[in-house]
């Protein structure tokens, strides 16, 4: 019964809650005075498009904080297939952050954040490509579900459903948005959603028209509105408000400047009625649109010209009242929503600030758990705590809350053996490439998992029941930072951690050093692995025995049987046996300033790289690029490699190594490479071997990044499995160390390369042909010039993807890349 109410109430608060991972919300009396005034308008938007950073962020501010309607964007993926300008996380890693990222541009434009279970795979140059690997009807689905949901009475896309919209989930998510808007409506639809929401159609489908770069898909004939408005309450323009939210989008780059002034949004009709005067023209945005509702929207105008901003807890009356008449209004969308909506504005009228703690980040269920809860009432509203539920424990109080005396009600008690792990819901089970699996379909839509464990609070406020929810955190003080909030996690008791790839080049043992964290008390057992066929181990088991907070590692040595004219990529997994059970997971932490801090708990796994490999040098030199994991990967298969930075360029000894790598993008992003290059020239000239990868083509740190001349494209080929030609055969490069043939070229993950090379000077040799299907081939993916005594490599190859993923071939040519005979 407990699970049951608590489930319901978080379902009441997902609507306006970004993110839980927060002190308890706080209005000021501005604030205030805009949810006042939004709460007497019902109207809604949904905006769709196909990754985090495609919503237009000074729209969305503008409907949600100047016209007060409802409003969300639906991102039909994560953003997983792109690349990472703060870190090496990559795919769902990297789809993680950038969930945290929208959460944080919502929290500033006020609009909500929903998702699909698209997985981002990476750049599609059409739709047919993009719904090869999406599963359509499941992904149409979830959009219907967000519709009937949301019920919005305009929905607006960002892309056309034509090749002008750039990228092929682009194009996709227009296409997808014009069919659910009629599937919405249909009841022979996905009927088995009918079970939770009703049909819905919304009045109409708009593209939100744009003018990117040489695109311009705007005319003075279509529908326009200025969405430049000042907000003299936010004390913002919209324009700075979407600077604000667009620069939330910090693995991408994507801090700008604030705009200010008139800024004009353009809008084509593409289903329903066309609008004349603004986007809902049609549309009943006041309360008389519910049965019911005019009396209440009466009651909402008395309340707003009522409102006192020196004194909000004046408000508190008339509130509640209005509360009471919501409350007995038919079930539907905007009951809840407003009744939701006039809870927040009671709350924070009446000055009730609550929140619940743990004194540790980690618990284990089954094990102890301290925390607290915290309440206090800064105004002169009776508000008394009646009864507080905490992670499952009802406990009976009947506490007056003295005005301005915070009370602190110390909780000490075993973490529920059920509770699950800090696993997000979408990655909880395995999944093909284009799309998650969600076991529990009405979680679809939600960007975070509904929290935990909860701190549940019924309260009495001017005499009135109410329920307040809080999810568990951890909270501490940071010497620098001051008091901090991080999400709770919940772990299981032991966990094992080891290096992703392992490369086996001979048949001799190999070391596989297993890192054993006790996330729990008293934690002792054994560790195996289990070996795919062909590799065998040493030792069978290993015993551990650790407290909580300790570590410690294991040796295993396993080898593969055989090594000799086999290319293969195999999976271990580690197996830890503690307290009667079987745990298999490691865990991942990302942490970055601008977002909460990620904990979840993947297989305990590592791929086995069989390899037939050769190479000669000992000792490169690495200078990172934009986040990659090309440096560890090397360092597996036995190089000394050494981070190059300002002191060991400018004056280090270069020629001391075998050859220098650029990681990718650097290029772009690193300020000093300019005064960097003449060195590197320099290197190669008297005998060196630099090797850059991949940058896009604008900005650039510099305009010659080569010792010739070459230009940049936004060429790429996105397809992994595409066939590959080799120009020059005879080329020494492609038999030294490694005879390169078309079996190296088998196994790659995502794409085989991006932003090609074109314009090239004549002194470079282009290696490789490639094309998507029905397209021409392009040259430009791998170039190599002799510069002096020494070699110049150009790759735009997916190196950065294909070496962590454990892709045989793309070791043997990255290797014969910076190999020469000495």
């Amino acid at each position: 019964m407990v699970k049951r109410i608590y489930i319901g109430l978080i379902s009441l608060l997902l609507p306006a809650m970004a993110v839980w991972a927060q002190p308890s919300p706080v209005m000021n009396a501005a604030d205030i005075k805009l949810r006042l005034e939004k709460l007497d308008t019902l109207g809604s938007v949904l905006y769709i498009a196909a990754h985090p950073d495609d919503e237009n962020t000074r729209l969305l501010g503008y409907l949600a904080k100047e016209k007060l309607y409802r409003t969300g964007y639906l991102s039909l993926t994560r953003g997983d297939g792109g690349q990472n300008l703060v870190g090496n996380e990559q795919g769902e890693l990297l789809g993680l952050i950038r969930t945290q990222e929208l959460l944080s541009a919502r929290r500033i434009d006020g609009a909500e954040q929903f998702f699909t279970r698209a997985l981002d795979f990476g750049f599609s140059k059409n739709p047919a490509e993009t719904f090869t690997i999406w599963d359509k009807e499941k992904i149409l689905g979830d959009v219907v579900w967000m519709i009937r949901k949301f019920q919005p009475d305009v929905i607006v896309c960002r892309f056309p459903a034509d090749s002008r919209a750039g990228h092929g989930h682009h194009t996709a998510s227009a296409m997808l948005a014009a069919e659910a808007f009629d599937a919405a409506a249909d009841p022979t639809r996905y009927p088995e959603q009918l079970k939770q929401y009703h049909v819905w159609k919304a009045r109409r489908l708009l593209w939100n028209t744009f003018s990117f770069g040489n695109i311009n898909t705007t005319s003075n004939d279509q529908f326009k509105i200025d969405v430049g408005a000042y907000n003299y309450l936010l004390g913002k323009g919209y324009g700075e408000i979407a600077a604000e939210s667009r620069s939330q989008h910090k693995s991408q780059g994507f801090g700008v400047s604030a705009a200010r002034g008139s800024a004009t949004e353009f809008f084509l009709t593409i289903k329903g009625e066309a609008p004349t005067y603004s986007l809902l023209d049609g549309v009943n945005t006041s309360w008389s649109r519910i049965e019911g509702g005019k009396a209440i929207g009466e009651m909402v105008d008395k309340a707003a010209a009522a409102y006192n901003i020196d004194n909000p807890s004046a408000s508190v009356p008339a509130l509640l009242a209005i509360r009471k008449a919501i409350q007995g209004l038919p079930d539907g969308m905007w009951r809840r929503q407003k009744l939701l909506e006039t809870e927040q504005l009671v709350l924070a009228c009446a000055g009730i600030w609550a929140e619940a703690y743990s004194s540790t980040q980690v618990v284990v269920p089954g094990q102890p758990l301290q925390g607290s809860v915290q309440l206090i009432c800064n105004s002169h509203v009776p508000v008394k705590l009646q009864e507080l539920r905490f992670a499952g424990r009802d406990t009976t109080l009947g506490t007056e809350l003295e005005f301005n005396h915070l009370k602190t009600i110390p909780q000490s008690l075993t973490v529920p053996e059920n509770t699950p792990e800090s696993q997000p819901y979408w990655l909880r089970k395995p999944h093909p490439i284009g799309i998650y699996t969600v076991t529990d379909p009405a979680l679809t839509g939600y960007p975070e998992n509904i929290p935990a464990l909860s701190a549940v609070m019924k309260l009495t406020i001017n005499g009135e029941e109410f329920t307040v929810s809080r999810p568990l955190q951890y909270k501490f003080t940071d010497p620098v930072k001051g008091e901090l909030y991080e999400p709770l996690v919940i772990a299981p008791p032991v966990v094992a951690g080891l290096n992703s790839v392992f490369i086996f080049t001979e048949t001799a043992a190999q070391p596989v050093e297993v890192k054993l964290r006790a996330m729990g008390e008293n934690t002792a057992g054994s560790v195996s692995l289990q070996l795919p066929a062909g590799f065998t181990s040493t030792e069978t088991t290993l015993p551990f025995n650790l407290s909580k907070g300790d570590e410690s590692s294991v040796i295993f040595h396993i080898k593969p049987s055989k090594v000799a004219g086999i290319n293969r990529t195999d999976t271990l997994r580690v197996v830890m046996h503690c307290n009667g059970q079987d745990y298999t997971q490691s865990v991942k932490t990302i942490s970055y300033d601008h977002i909460p801090t990620i904990t979840l708990f993947p297989d305990a796994a590592a791929r086995l790289v069989t390899v037939d490999l050769k190479h000669n040098g000992r000792k490169l030199g690495y200078i990172s690029g934009a986040g990659d994991m090309v440096a560890a990967s090397l360092q597996q298969v036995g190089y000394e490699v050494t981070e190059l930075g300002e002191k060991e360029i400018m004056s280090g000894n270069l020629q001391q190594y075998d050859a220098i790598i650029t990681g990718v993008r650097v290029y772009n992003i690193n300020s000093r490479i300019k005064y960097w290059q003449p060195h590197l020239m320099e290197y190669v000239k008297n005998g060196g071997t630099l090797l850059v990868q991949y940058n896009v083509n604008g900005p650039l740190q510099m305009t010659n990044i080569g010792p010739y001349p070459f230009t940049l494209t936004r060429d790429r080929v996105t397809d992994e499995n595409a066939a590959v030609t080799l120009l020059h055969p005879e080329d020494p490069i492609l038999h030294y160390p490694n005879n390169i043939t078309a079996q190296d070229f088998e196994g790659w993950v995502q794409e085989r390369g991006l932003y090609f090379t074109q314009t090239t000077d004549p002194a470079y040799k282009k290696l490789l042909s490639i094309h998507d299907k029905g397209e021409e081939g392009l040259d430009g993916s791998t170039i190599v010039a002799d510069y002096g005594k020494g070699r110049y490599v150009y790759t735009s190859l997916a190196f950065f993807r294909e070496l962590p993923a454990g892709v045989p071939g793309a070791y043997r040519l990255f290797v014969n890349l910076i190999s020469t005979k000495k």
